[in-house]
C-alpha cells in the first residue's frame, strides 16, 4: 500500500500524519510506503516546523529527517490513496488530479466518520495545544485506517 498525506505547506499536519501512520503500520507488521507533500511551495526542502517535530517526539515518533516537497502529477499515479488534511486541500487536489484518479483522493478525517466533512485544523499560526489537537485527530484517523485494513484482509 502506498499512501500520501497532503497539507498546505508540508511542515505541520502532513508530516505528522505520515509519521503517525508509519509508526502504526510498522507496529502492525504492514510494509506500507508512506510520504507527505505540500500544495504550496512555501517550504520546499525544509524540515518540519519545530513544534510539529516536538509534538511527534512527545509520542516517540521522529519526523525530523522529513524534507518538505511539492505534490506532483506523478503522485496521482504512484500512490494508492492520497489523504488531504482539510477540505480546501482536497478541493485543490481534485482540480489538479487527472479525472481517472479522483477515486484515490480522500479527506483524512473521513476515515473516522464518512458522513461528516471534518478538517484537521492547521496549527501553524497556533500554539503547542493546537499541535496537540491536530496530532490527536491524526491519530484517531490513522488508527481507523489500520483497523479497516486489518479487518479487510
Amino acid at each position: 500500500m502506498k499512501i500520501l498525506m497532503v497539507c498546505k505547506g508540508n511542515i505541520c499536519r502532513s508530516p505528522l500524519a505520515e509519521g503517525v501512520l508509519r509508526e502504526l503500520s510498522t507496529n502492525n507488521g504492514l510494509d506500507w510506503e508512506l510520504d507527505s507533500a505540500a500544495i504550496k511551495a512555501f517550504h520546499i526542502g525544509k524540515a518540519p516546523d519545530s513544534r510539529a517535530i516536538y509534538t511527534a517526539e512527545k509520542h516517540h515518533i521522529d519526523i525530523s529527517d522529513h524534507k518538505c516537497r511539492l505534490l506532483t502529477i506523478e503522485d496521482f499515479e504512484n500512490f494508492d490513496i492520497i489523504y488531504a488534511m482539510s477540505q480546501d486541500i482536497l478541493d485543490f487536489m481534485q482540480e489538479m488530479a487527472p479525472k481517472n484518479r479522483h477515486h484515490k483522493l480522500k479527506l483524512l478525517m473521513s476515515e473516522v466518520d464518512p458522513s461528516i466533512s471534518q478538517d484537521i485544523p492547521d496549527p501553524f499560526h497556533g500554539e503547542e495545544k493546537d499541535f496537540d489537537y491536530a496530532y490527536d485527530l491524526i491519530v484517531l484517523a490513522c488508527e481507523k485506517i489500520i483497523e479497516k485494513h486489518i479487518k479487510d484482509q
